[in-house]
């Protein structure tokens, strides 16, 4: 058993910011919002927004929501950013069914995007599909 004396477990201001912060940042960690299609859509009429297909190019091609911009879950990186608009924009991510919506949306968190929203996958899209090349 080791034994430590108050005199012995000392920290500084320095040691005791750097704790706090880093436990503040944990804490408040920033994690994208999941929507429904219907509140999706609701954004989409009401705000604007991008909206980010997250498939593949060929899934992309068999359709897609219109006026949405292809950018592929694995190319979503600093070097894939140009094709993004400012941190502050509304994102609306989705895919075919959820599951690299929400890999994706979690990336662009990670990258400083503030209003990031998941709203899953085609599969569950009730609304308009288009074949037309991408806005």
């Amino acid at each position: 058993m080791i034994t430590v004396s108050k005199e012995h477990f000392v920290l500084s201001e320095d040691s005791m910011s750097s704790f706090f912060s880093r436990f503040v940042s944990k804490t408040t960690e920033k994690k994208p919002v999941k929507l429904t299609p219907a509140q999706a859509q609701q954004k989409m009429t009401n705000e604007p927004v991008t909206i980010i297909d997250v498939r593949r190019p060929d899934e992309f091609a068999e359709g897609h929501i219109p006026g949405a911009i292809n950018l592929p879950n694995e190319t979503i990186s600093h070097s894939a950013l140009a094709a993004l608009p400012d941190e502050d924009a509304i994102l609306l991510v989705y895919c075919r069914s959820g599951h690299r919506s929400a890999q994706a949306a979690a990336k662009l968190v990670q990258l400083g995007y503030k209003q990031v929203y998941d709203f899953g996958g085609l599969l569950q899209w009730p609304y308009e599909i288009t074949k037309e090349d991408q806005a």
